[in-house]
């Protein structure tokens, strides 16, 4: 039972650091990154969730969860590449 009241201090501690990047991140992709962040440390809390409880249902919703954010991840990232992609395969094309 001690293991989990230390994990909880931990794991709020970085939740405050992982909030801190994604209000100050410079960039989007920082934003991106402290987003998927804080869906893995969800995902986490579920699995530990579980164990305390005994109840297998939140491993199911954390694998769900987890997957969510993977593809949440891709899309933005590449919604966000995508704008500067084109732009150099245009130079490229006006170089030849």
């Amino acid at each position: 039972m001690i293991e989990f009241l230390i994990f909880a201090i931990l794991f709020a501690s970085f939740a405050i650091v992982n909030l801190y990047r994604f209000i100050k991140g410079p960039t989007a992709a920082d934003r991106i990154v402290a987003t998927d962040a804080a869906d893995i440390m969800l995902s986490c809390a579920m699995v530990l969730f579980s164990l305390y409880s005994g109840r297998g249902i939140y491993l199911d919703v954390s694998i769900i969860s987890a997957m969510l954010g993977i593809i949440n991840t891709m899309l933005v990232g590449r919604y966000l590449d995508k704008g500067r992609w084109v732009k150099k395969h245009d130079s490229s094309e006006n170089n030849n």
